[in-house]
């Protein structure tokens, strides 16, 4: 059945966006590590975060409210009810739970002191959004904590934007296609120190596992992995799949292409091609029939896996190429007007 994102915030199936939140902000704070030093208390910690991850994205929850975990992590084919789960979406949850944790609380952690004074000790007292009410926290889930001017007027703390995304090209070989392979990818970022106002400079190592048959385009995100200023929500960072040139081979899709080289009197009389595979066999193809520049024989299931369903494979296609002899003798000129048809 998968995980029940639901019960895992304690809130029934078609809460609303509010109840969602409130429901995060509840067991977040509950089982945060900082707080909840019970043995567990981590994990539960991150599998709450992904829960949230889910339900507070409209397009994750719809695929997740009609086929479950499965499709939304694009591992069936289809839901109850005999309807089939979208193709194209394969949902991992890659991102860091202390960084959602963050973002939610608008950037502070409201164990410490949540709401600056910055010398203004004019704060509303009476105000019944404390920093572990059911209220409002500043910069919560999109609600943000007013406090009282010298003027009496209300003055709205500001909102931390989110930068754009960091994009990297992560290059893989046909081979590592073919068999799925783990990446670790190391960064150098920005961070906060716990001052909230000073910086620091960190190095992380972010783990991407490629799975067999991923496509050239093929986009990994780690959310709110890049540079954290006091002014601004760290950006996502995201690899982009990109094929590494491979000596032999060419892709096309889930297909693999290989240059079949013949010569002239092959092409004519019949040839013999040994092609190797991406898995370190040969293949013999043997052709009886003349051979026509540009001419392509596919060799059914010797291509790449399928990203959607890896147990199925691509075909190899053999592109012919037939070499010409530069020259010819007046001999064999004539003896081949002799023998091939006008």
């Amino acid at each position: 059945m998968g995980k029940d994102y639901y019960k895992v915030l304690g809130i029934a199936r078609g809460a609303s966006e509010d109840e969602i939140k409130k429901a995060y902000r509840k067991q977040a704070l509950r089982f945060h590590p900082d707080k909840n030093k019970s043995p567990g208390a981590e994990d539960k910690f991150k599998e709450i975060a992904e829960a949230y991850d889910v339900l507070s994205d409209a397009k994750k929850k719809d695929i997740y409210d009609r086929f479950g975990e499965e499709g939304l992590k694009g591992s069936v084919g289809g839901g109850g009810g005999g309807h089939t789960a979208p193709t194209g979406y394969n949902y991992t949850f890659q991102g860091d739970p202390h960084a959602i944790f963050a973002e939610f609380f608008g950037g502070r952690s409201p164990f410490d002191h949540f709401f600056p004074h910055d010398g203004d000790d004019d704060m509303d007292i009476s105000d019944p959004f404390t920093p572990f009410g059911m209220g409002g926290l500043g910069g919560m889930g999109g609600f943000h904590r007013s406090f009282k001017h010298h003027t009496g007027g209300p003055h709205r703390a500001r909102e931390k934007k989110k930068d754009p995304p960091v994009l990297h090209e992560l290059k893989v070989s046909l081979e590592e296609v073919f068999s799925g392979c783990t990446k670790k990818m190391k960064i150098s970022r920005k961070r906060l120190n716990p001052d909230g106002c000073t910086m620091r400079n960190e190095d992380k190592i972010l783990t991407v596992d490629i799975k067999r048959g991923w496509k050239e385009g093929t986009k990994i995100t780690f959310p709110r992995e890049g540079d954290e200023t006091p002014m601004n929500i760290p950006a996502d960072i995201v690899f982009v799949v990109k094929d590494k040139p491979h000596p032999v081979f060419r892709r096309e899709g889930s297909d693999i292409i290989y240059p079949a080289k013949i010569s002239l009197r092959e092409a004519l009389c019949g040839c013999t091609v040994n092609a190797p595979t991406l898995d370190g066999r040969t293949i013999t193809v043997n052709s009886r029939d003349v051979v026509k520049p540009g001419m392509k024989k596919r060799i059914v299931g010797e291509g790449l896996p399928v990203s959607k369903c890896p147990e199925k494979r691509g075909d190899m296609i053999l592109d012919f190429t037939v070499k010409f002899p530069d020259k010819l003798g007046q001999s064999t000129r004539d003896a081949l007007k002799q023998v091939l048809p006008p």
